[in-house]
């Protein structure tokens, strides 16, 4: 008896230390050792944990955001999204059926909030048109840009503070299409600070203020020819991939 309630104490330690486990600050997540307050490790599959092909950002809820330069078509289908691999496929009407995930109207909720750190890596996409973004939103504001990307600008990353109004074109030639990418963002209530690939990249020096909070939303547009080229005729399908997302919490 007393070798089985010691091997039962074996496996409970081995599974709380065996690496962070998915889900947000609500309850679902396990520390990994040495994490600094992990408070969400993104399960792109969770249904608990991201709403898919649909979105507050876009007017009603979407699916189409025309008035954004959007061609999108959001929709729920897994495989636009739920892979990590967001993609984009041409539809008959013009528009593009697109992915695209948000934690906002999940079960789980997660907001990112002032003092956190996300981190992500993620591969950008080839095709001019492609229009990949992770971005944060609440009430139709509270907008910060971890990262927007137009291969038509191949070596160059959006990083906004649309709350406070900072912004920053950021160049190097680790950036290009089909690269990966690997973001850190830091969302200082006095500044906002982003790293590309290790290197600090910009410091907005306006942050986002104490109580700042806001939902995450990971997805792919495509533009639609207005600020960026629209896909060349002969394109019928794009994509980007992350290959994981985590916020950390002090």
């Amino acid at each position: 008896m007393l070798t089985d309630v010691l091997a039962w104490f074996t496996r409970q330690a081995a599974r709380l230390g065996g690496g962070a486990g998915r889900g947000s600050s609500g309850g679902g997540v396990v520390r990994a050792p040495g994490a600094r307050g992990l408070v969400l490790d993104a399960d792109f599959g969770s249904a608990a944990q991201w709403a898919a092909g649909r979105s507050w950002a876009y007017p009603g809820g979407g699916p189409v955001n025309p008035g954004d330069n959007k061609l999108d078509y959001l929709v729920e289908d897994p495989s636009y999204s739920r892979t990590g691999v967001f993609r984009a496929t041409r539809r008959g009407d013009g528009r593009w059926d697109a992915g695209l995930l948000t934690t906002e109207g999940s079960d789980e909720g997660f907001m990112v909030r002032a003092g956190d750190v996300l981190e992500t890596r993620v591969r950008l996409p080839e095709a001019v048109g492609a229009w990949p973004a992770i971005w944060t939103w609440l009430d139709g504001d509270q907008e910060i840009d971890v990262f927007e990307y137009h291969p038509d600008n191949p070596d160059l990353l959006e990083l906004s503070n649309r709350v406070r109004g900072g912004y920053h074109y950021y160049r190097n030639p680790s950036i290009q299409p089909g690269g990966w990418v690997d973001l850190r963002v830091e969302f200082g209530a006095r500044s906002v600070v982003w790293w590309v690939n290790g290197e600090r990249a910009f410091a907005d020096r306006r942050g986002v203020g104490r109580r700042w909070r806001a939902y995450l939303i990971v997805n792919l547009s495509v533009c639609a020819g207005r600020y960026h080229p629209a896909p060349r005729p002969d394109v019928s399908e794009m994509s980007y991939e992350v290959t994981h997302l985590r916020v950390h919490r002090p």
